[in-house]
């Protein structure tokens, strides 16, 4: 049981770290805004867009710049470090 659970705890921080990382390149992408227009940029749009979205309805741009993409990776860093956790917790009450 145990070795399952450690398992899908891997894939839950490993799945978290990979969104991270298209997250990172979707903003990278904004700053030349043709490449959000290759067929590339359009996939990971329907991938990001809908998770930036629900961090831009509470947090409006300052002037030209908008910091919503790094609250939504501070909140992907603090969702996996509670997958840890919790998988952790779990993992010593079962042994």
């Amino acid at each position: 049981m145990i070795p399952i659970l450690i398992t899908i705890s891997n894939l839950l921080e490993q799945a978290i770290s990979i969104y991270s990382l298209l997250l990172i390149a979707y903003i990278l992408m904004s700053w030349v805004p043709s490449m959000r227009e290759t067929g590339f940029g359009v996939f990971l749009g329907k991938i990001v867009e809908p998770y930036l979205s629900f961090f831009r309805k509470f947090i409006p741009p300052l002037g030209m710049i908008d910091i919503s993409p790094i609250v939504a990776i501070f909140a992907l860093r603090f969702i996996s470090s509670g997958v840890r956790n919790v998988f952790g917790m779990i993992i010593n009450f079962i042994a």
